[in-house]
C-alpha cells in the first residue's frame, strides 16, 4: 500500500520541547522541504498531525 513508517526510541525528559527544538533546526527544515512533497498523510490521522501514531503490535529486546 506504499506505506512509510518510522521507528525511534526517545531518551529524554521533555518530548514536546525536544521535538520543538528539532523542528526549529534549519537542517531539519531543509530536509522536510525535500521529503514533504513525497508524502501523503493518512486520512485517519488526528487533526494537525502529519504522521499518524501507530499502536505497538509486539516488542522484543
Amino acid at each position: 500500500d506504499n506505506l512509510l513508517f518510522a521507528y525511534f526510541e526517545y531518551i529524554g525528559d521533555d518530548f514536546a520541547a525536544d521535538m520543538a527544538k528539532m523542528a526549529a533546526d534549519p537542517t531539519t527544515q531543509e530536509w522536510w522541504q525535500v521529503c514533504t512533497p513525497l508524502q501523503d498523510p493518512l486520512p485517519t490521522r488526528a487533526e494537525g498531525e502529519w504522521w499518524a501514531t501507530m499502536d505497538e503490535v509486539f516488542h522484543t529486546d
